[in-house]
């Protein structure tokens, strides 16, 4: 109900440029310029002034998004104080986030969604945590498991609502019989000098890897990049090098070593939950942010392996 060509504004206003812009909705730059066109004649005024390449917002489009994001939170409470009229929490909960999150969390949500309320269907997508931002404004998505990185919106942010879910801990992880396998564990600063296996950089993990080292005074010489955390732990059992693994993550059967880090800062990951502000006390949103959190009590009360 709310006019998505003021998405595309807000979007527009993130982003900086008709191009960003374009990709990051996933239209073409010239559907975007064409929607705002048409937005700028139907309010009676001018959004935007060419500078150059870009384009500028105009006091006139600056007013447009202040009140923008008041009828999108607005809507998201109407919509929610509509659905608790009804007898009984049914329909689809679509859900998206980061695979180890997915795995950890989002299944065993699912899960208890299916027992406690059998007419609720789950959705899941994997995404890494910049679309799940971008599913989430284009309302393809109701919940997402994210990983607040540099590039991600803060928690302060108008039109999310963010809540730490999980704090998860990150080892090392070296090939058995390693210099650095002790069960006591070690300081992160102590592989520097190793090889680095890591995720490529536009991963949500790539970042918090490189803070980590950063944090323990040295910069990793990276030496191989893969995606999925099989092919990272296949490379250090191979002994190609090392990584940090997070401690949500299970080991597979490979002979590799999870060794405990010490010292200050401990390398750890926050998984928040992100919802459209307003939304969350939509009954299906409000159930799955329920088992989200049961799910996560039980991930921190479950003994450690």
């Amino acid at each position: 109900m709310i006019d998505h060509r003021l998405h595309v504004l807000q979007a527009l206003a993130e982003h900086g440029t008709v191009t960003a812009t374009a990709g990051a909705l996933h239209l073409t730059p010239s559907a975007v310029s064409q929607q705002l066109r048409l937005l700028a004649r139907d309010l009676g005024v001018e959004l935007l002034r060419p500078d150059g390449r870009r384009v500028l917002l105009t006091p006139a489009a600056h007013i447009v998004l202040r009140h923008a994001g008041a009828l999108r939170t607005q809507w998201e409470a109407a919509q929610a104080e509509l659905a608790q009229q009804g007898a009984s929490t049914q329909g689809t909960l679509r859900m998206c986030g980061v695979s180890s999150a997915l795995a950890a969390l989002g299944a065993p949500a699912a899960v208890r969604l299916r027992e406690t309320h059998p007419l609720v269907e789950s959705l899941i997508v994997e995404e890494e945590s910049s679309e799940c931002y971008r599913m989430l404004l284009g309302d393809e998505t109701d919940v997402a498991l994210v990983l607040p990185g540099p590039d991600a919106p803060p928690v302060t942010d108008a039109r999310f609502e963010q809540t730490l879910l999980l704090t998860d801990r990150q080892d090392l992880l070296v090939p058995e019989g390693h210099r650095l396998a002790r069960p006591e564990g070690v300081e992160l600063a102590e592989a520097a000098g190793q090889s680095w296996i890591v995720k490529r950089p536009n991963n949500d993990t790539y970042p918090l890897v490189m803070a980590a080292c950063t944090a323990a005074g040295f910069t990793p010489r990276i030496t191989h990049q893969v995606k999925e955390w099989y092919a990272v732990s296949s490379l250090v059992a191979e002994g190609f090098g090392v990584c940090l693994m997070p401690r949500i993550v299970p080991l597979p059967q490979l002979a590799v070593t999870r060794v405990p880090l010490r010292g200050t800062p401990v390398p750890v990951r926050r998984f928040l939950t992100a919802v459209r502000r307003g939304s969350a006390a939509h009954p299906l949103v409000a159930a799955a942010l329920h088992a989200l959190r049961e799910a996560a009590s039980a991930h921190a009360a479950a003994p450690e392996s």
